[in-house]
């Protein structure tokens, strides 16, 4: 397997593409053969001419890229799968907790998915964690939404006139979004508290400059891929009782918590909302996932009766789709990478490698991977 075709995304809102210019240089150096959709590039500021000086022939569709393409790499998951061609390679996000119908079809059409998702969080895929790369981005992006939305300044300013005491901003979890969150409100001069459910981060957080807010709740931890573990109703409950009083007197609060192929927990209710501060910004980063924050929805934002602002935290990345290419396309190159044979000249799809096992669901007409089966 060495051609190659990178789709043009369907979703009109999606202003990333999987692979930038620099990169195809770099894969077809090695030997792979690259076709690309006209205008991939064009949301994310990379022009079909600067994809052909790279070495990738132009199609028309991806439907026309299909033919005689052996891997197909798109971001999101496809719409249809129409066209691709028998015992294809398909790389992309996939929500396959929530997209049985898509697995069964795709193994019927015998292909070979790759979900995005689930390559695993080791330092050997850390190149290839398309998680990490877009989270960290998002996380930024929260904290400069929440600035320009927010009607103060964040940092202490001592003036002729007065002291500007610096803006509060509460980060809840602290994964990579989270981390990135904290670092860049620090960065604005913000005081910065943060929470997790994992202790093991409170060193993490204290690193960056912020205060680690310590809410008891028993047992705790995080799973094999390194996501915090899914709290009881008790446990959410202790959370948001003891999170309440920092959400209180926080001008800025972010919500990063997800549960891995679950529904977001219910962190900040309404009754905590209603008696947060007018103006006070609240951004939740899982409101795709049924959200943090009741009340939040997707793509909207929210002001409430007391003049609390909810602001949608979903694909934020999407907001930066330069820098979002560069990360992603260098997450694909590195996969791409590890499974080139330099003798064969080709990508071997490798079930004996472990992040090939953890990452591809179908093979040979059935669904492969164990949590799907």
């Amino acid at each position: 397997m060495k051609k190659i075709l990178l789709c043009k995304e369907n979703d009109p809102l999606e202003t990333r593409t999987a692979l930038i210019p620099d990169d195809i240089k770099k894969l077809t150096a090695m030997g792979y053969e690259i076709s690309v959709v006209r205008g991939t590039g064009e949301k994310s500021g990379f022009s079909d001419e600067s994809y052909e000086k790279a070495g990738a022939k132009l199609v028309s569709s991806n439907e026309e890229g299909y033919k005689g393409n052996e891997i197909v790499l798109r971001i999101m998951k496809p719409e249809s799968i129409d066209g691709i061609e028998k015992g294809t390679l398909h790389l992309s996000y996939l929500d396959p907790f929530n997209e049985r119908e898509l697995l069964d079809k795709m193994a019927a059409a015998d292909l070979m998915a790759v979900s995005l998702e689930m390559i695993p969080r080791t330092t050997l895929a850390q190149k290839m964690d398309v998680q990490s790369s877009q989270t960290s981005l998002a996380g930024y992006v929260a904290v400069v939404n929440a600035a320009a939305r927010l009607p103060k300044i964040l940092p202490m300013m001592v003036t002729p006139s007065g002291t500007i005491n610096p803006a509060r901003v509460f980060i809840i979890g602290v994964g990579v979004a989270g981390l990135q969150a904290i670092a860049t409100a620090k960065r604005l001069g913000a005081r910065v508290d943060a929470f997790d459910t994992r202790p093991v981060v409170e060193e993490q957080v204290k690193s960056l400059g912020a205060s680690f807010v310590k809410i008891d709740l028993g047992e705790m931890g995080q799973t094999d891929q390194g996501y915090a573990k899914e709290l009881t109703p008790e446990q959410i409950a202790k959370q948001q009782k003891a999170q309440a009083k920092v959400c209180e007197r926080s001008d800025i609060v972010i919500t990063t918590a997800k549960v891995f192929g679950r529904k977001a927990p219910r962190l900040i209710s309404k009754d905590v909302i209603s008696r947060m501060k007018r103006g006070t910004i609240i951004v939740d980063m899982a409101v795709s996932t049924g959200g943090n924050v009741e009340g939040s929805k997707l793509f909207e934002e929210v002001v409430t009766d007391n003049g609390v602002i909810i602001m949608s935290g979903d694909m934020l990345e999407r907001q930066v789709p330069q820098d979002a290419s560069k990360m992603l396309s260098g997450n694909f190159t590195a996969f791409l990478t590890h499974f080139y044979n330099k003798e064969t000249k080709e990508l071997d799809v490798n079930l004996n490698d472990e992040i090939m096992k953890g990452c591809l669901l179908t093979q040979n007409g059935q669904i492969i991977h164990e949590r799907f089966k």
